[in-house]
């Protein structure tokens, strides 16, 4: 029976967490534990372009406002012998987040809010996985945001693991994840009665196999018949590529809470 989604306290923008449970194409359920001396890890590195972050938060009770933060970047290792040892690193540029309004964009990142000035990335490391069937797991780790570290756990889905059918063909893991989570553990506490405390997560994710052989002869490339497709060019912008020099970041706006008015 699947566990049921458990609640951890924290902000919106915990992206990348699905990967921790990532595995071949061995089943979650029934995997026997490897020893020491059959321990055979394989390592996949997120792909920025297509993982992101979506949250849901209560904007006054009239709707819930929705945004996304992109280009995130990690590492994964796991053995598919031993899929509770799998083991992720991951970080969220959180000057990435995106309400769709280049003033409500400031205002998220402002001091009183996530403080994007100051702490520009979240952090993940995962801690276990525990098995829920064959496609489905809950994943345990901790996150710091805001300068805080916290417990968290998602509830992950794995959809695909198989070869990329475009050029360079890389083997690719593909997950989606769900939880609910609150902003006040981590000290984000601004306008309590405009944004609400609850935070809806969906996290998309994909990563590649890091190794030369990325690719496997078992795995099609593409149905048959299928015309062969152009790979779209991905190449991140310098902003959110690894180790590129970063442009300098504008001080956030900050805009001071203020007392309901009757």
């Amino acid at each position: 029976m699947p566990r049921p989604t458990q609640r951890f306290r924290g902000p919106c923008c915990a992206a990348l967490l699905a990967l921790a449970a990532a595995c071949p194409s061995v089943a979650f359920a029934g995997t026997p534990q490897a020893t020491d001396a059959s321990r055979r890890l394989e390592r996949y590195e997120l792909d920025p372009v297509h993982t992101r972050v979506m949250f849901a938060i209560s904007h006054a009770g009239y709707s819930q406002a929705i945004g996304t933060v992109s280009g995130s970047t990690g590492s994964l290792e796991f053995d598919p012998d031993d899929l509770a040892g799998a083991r992720l690193q991951a970080s969220v540029p959180l000057t990435r987040l995106e309400l769709g309004d280049a003033k409500w964009n400031r205002a998220a990142l402002a001091r009183n809010l996530l403080d994007g000035e100051e702490h520009p990335l979240a952090t993940f490391l995962s801690d276990r996985v525990e098995p829920v069937d064959e496609r489905h797991a809950t994943v345990f780790g901790t996150l710091t945001l805001h300068g805080v570290s916290r417990p968290v756990a998602l509830d992950v889905v794995v959809n695909k693991i198989r070869r990329y059918p475009l050029p360079p063909f890389r083997r690719t893991a593909g997950f989606s994840a769900t939880t609910t989570i609150s902003r006040k553990d981590f000290g984000i506490t601004a306008w309590p009665t405009v944004i609400g405390d609850s935070v809806e997560l969906r996290i998309e994710a994909e990563a590649t196999r890091a190794h030369a052989d990325a690719s496997r002869a078992d795995d099609p490339v593409a149905p048959a018949g299928e015309p062969a497709l152009a790979e779209p060019d991905t190449t991140l912008p310098a902003s959110v590529t690894p180790g590129a020099p970063q442009p300098p970041t504008p001080a956030p706006e900050r805009l001071e809470p203020q007392e309901d008015q009757p």
